[in-house]
């Protein structure tokens, strides 16, 4: 009998262990549960009516038991009466004795089986109220699964705005960083279409300021963009930029000129030495300042060295009668002059690898920082206001001053823990090649970084 109800004992073991998550997601093995207990049911059903039946029969087996009783009685009398029958009366209570041994037998069933029959209708009973709870039960399930759908459904709706929004903000970013882009690119066109005027009032302050006579119309063939005359020379300054945003054949395109500056080095009293004045956010893209040609020289500068470079020349005319001095002075002019062009390349090209690293910063800090700290911060930097000192023409730059402000700087660097050891830095700054090994490949030694 046991085996009859283990699907209906699973079913209602599930239904009391059932949770939440079974609910939404385990519904389809209860269901299946359910249809094997319904099942279990209807056999239990069908024993029951068989159970019933049987009831019947030991009923009428009890009715047939009275009569045979009845039979005796009559018989025994009839037996005093007549004697013939004996063998008859014999052979009816051998069937007596029969039917009653076949009657404390059904009575026995029946006994059993009502007791059964009681069992079974308490079972019955408790499952009928166990399903009433589990169609409660079912009912509140689909409910919450209505309700849950609904709140899915306005889940799903608030996501697709949240994914909306997020998608136009997204959107509207790229278009705010392409627009960026588009600006930073005209801006610098619009720097490297300006260079050339740029150069020419940069030029034209500096002689200026220094009285060094600047020729408007040379005398010779060609028309360089700047033109100087020191000790009786022309001095050729060509202000040279490039044509887009790709500056990977820039070197190219300053080769080329350096070559074509054969027509003005050929010239008579035209120094033999010209300069081609490039931007200072493209010395990162170069490898080579300088072009030895056959018959001159061709050295890439940036504007911000125009003045040391003209002053170096405006010097050597104060040395125009050298064959007067001694060896020793020649000696030493040299050697300043030597030291001051070799320290104007180096600041050159720090320089430009420092103008990288600051140009990767600014496109890492666009693209690592969060939008909020990177408007906040370029919010702080449009407020933001850098003022150099002015230089007056007539206030005489001291060299102790400078030395002073420079061991200040000293002190305060140190005391934060920034190394300015001279030597240190001179022996990791010599590490770095001055010219392309490519160019000079007898100059070719181990190259360092700047500050390995």
């Amino acid at each position: 009998m046991d085996a009859t109800f283990d699907n209906i004992k699973r079913l209602f073991e599930s239904l009391k262990s059932i949770n939440f998550f079974g609910r939404l997601f385990g519904w389809t093995r209860v269901k299946n549960q359910l249809i094997d207990a319904a099942a279990d049911l209807q056999r239990l059903i069908q024993k029951i009516d068989a159970a019933s039946q049987l009831d019947n029969a030991l009923s009428m087996e009890r009715a047939s038991n009275k009569n045979l009783t009845d039979s005796v009685n009559r018989l025994t009398t009839e037996n005093q009466v007549i004697k013939e029958a004996n063998k008859q009366i014999e052979s009816l209570q051998k069937e007596l004795t029969t039917a009653v041994e076949q009657n404390k037998l059904y009575f026995k069933r029946g006994t059993e089986l009502s007791n059964e029959v009681a069992v079974l209708r308490e079972r019955l009973e408790t499952m009928e109220r166990d399903h009433q709870k589990s169609i409660q039960q079912n009912t509140q399930l689909l409910k919450d699964e209505e309700f849950r759908k609904q709140e899915h459904s306005k889940a799903v709706a608030s996501l697709e705005n949240i994914q909306a929004r997020i998608q136009n903000e997204r959107n509207r970013e790229l278009q705010e960083k392409k627009d960026g882009e588009i600006n930073r690119i005209h801006k610098l066109r619009e720097t490297w279409t300006a260079h050339q005027e740029n150069v020419k009032n940069t030029i034209k302050t500096i002689c200026s300021k220094h009285t060094i006579e600047y020729v408007e119309k040379v005398p010779f063939k060609g028309e360089p963009d700047n033109t100087l005359k020191i000790s009786n020379e022309f001095v050729v300054f060509d202000a040279k930029s490039p044509a887009g945003e790709d500056l990977s054949n820039f070197r190219n395109y300053l080769k080329n000129q350096a070559e074509s500056a054969k027509k003005y080095a050929k010239e008579q009293d035209v120094k033999k030495d010209v300069f081609l004045v490039i931007p200072t956010n493209t010395l990162e893209s170069l490898d080579q300042y300088v072009f030895r040609l056959a018959d001159y020289n061709v050295f890439v500068i940036s504007i911000d060295s125009l003045e040391p470079v003209i002053l170096s020349l405006l010097k050597i005319e104060d040395y125009e009668f050298a064959e007067q001095m001694s060896p020793e002075e020649r000696e030493n002019i040299c050697r300043v002059l030597g030291k001051f062009v070799h320290l104007s390349k180096r600041r050159i090209q720090i320089d430009g690898f420092f103008t990288k690293q600051f140009f990767e910063l600014v496109y890492r800090s666009e693209a690592d920082l969060p939008k909020d700290i990177l408007e906040k911060v370029s919010e702080f930097e449009k407020a933001e206001k850098i003022n150099p000192p002015i230089e007056r023409r007539a206030k005489h730059i001291s060299a102790k001053e400078l030395e002073q402000e420079t061991s200040t700087l000293k002190s305060e660097a140190n005391a934060k823990g920034i190394v300015t050891d001279d030597s240190m830095l001179s022996n990791r700054l010599n590490k770095l090649p001055l010219y392309s090994t490519e160019s000079y490949p007898e100059k070719k030694e181990e190259q360092g970084g700047l500050f390995d």
